[in-house]
Order: structure tokens, then C-alpha cells, then sequence
């Protein structure tokens, strides 16, 4: 199989209007779907953020019943030339820095926490895997 890259992912969240006012308000990602108390889903380019309530989503019959816990993981990439404003508006926002990694190709990556403690990391487009 010849995959072109991951066209959606997922998150397991239990307030999904603290996801929304997060995601939506705080990060600026477009609304694509909400269905209160159920899940919400998110457009980052061509590319899709899906958040789950876990409770619903593992008692659906259709998609396949999915659901997980604890601290999940997620990487958004910016362009390298936007990696420091990235950087600068996550602090202006009040958002706590957690970590900066310097990878072995000389490029930083920060991580921070979305308000469930789902750990969200910004990565520039060029370097990290390349």
C-alpha cells in the first residue's frame, strides 16, 4: 500500500465544551462538526482533529466502538518560519510551556497541555522527520 499521510486523528475527551473553547477560541481550528455530548471535530489543513466523548463512542455500533484514556498525544506542524511566533502566541495565551526538545537534526519541537491534559506538541515542517 502507498498511504499519503494520516488523514485524521483522535482524542479522548470528557468535556467537550472545554475542548471547544480551547481548540475553537483559544487555538483558532474550525468547527467542521459538533454533536453535544458526543464528539467534536476539527479542520487543521487538510487534515482532521476528531475529539470523542470515550462514553459515547464505545457503545456505537457503527463506526467500530472506540475509546481511550489518559494522557494522549498530538503534533501540530507550522511552518519552520512560523515555529517562533507559534512559540510566542501559545505563551501570549497564558499556556504553560512543558517542555522544548532539541531533536537530533538540530530542530525544536515545544510541548504543552490542552485543559484535559491531553499533551500537544508544535513541530516546523521541515527537520523533525526528514
Amino acid at each position: 500500500m502507498n498511504f499519503i499521510k494520516i488523514k485524521e486523528t483522535c482524542l479522548y475527551v470528557h468535556d467537550l465544551e472545554k475542548t471547544k473553547k480551547f481548540y475553537h477560541e483559544v487555538l483558532g481550528l474550525e468547527i467542521i462538526n459538533y454533536e453535544e455530548g458526543k464528539h467534536i471535530f476539527f479542520r487543521l489543513g487538510s487534515s482532521v482533529l476528531l475529539c470523542f466523548n470515550p462514553e459515547d463512542s464505545k457503545t456505537k455500533k457503527t463506526p467500530p466502538p472506540h475509546y481511550g484514556g489518559g494522557k494522549q498525544h498530538v503534533a501540530f506542524e507550522v511552518k519552520k518560519s512560523d515555529y517562533n511566533y507559534a512559540k510566542a502566541e501559545i505563551t501570549s495565551k497564558g499556556i504553560a510551556i512543558i517542555d522544548e526538545v532539541i531533536w537530533k537534526s538540530g530542530e525544536t519541537s515545544f510541548y504543552f497541555e490542552d485543559l484535559e491534559g491531553n499533551v500537544l506538541e508544535i513541530l516546523p515542517d521541515k527537520g523533525i522527520w526528514d
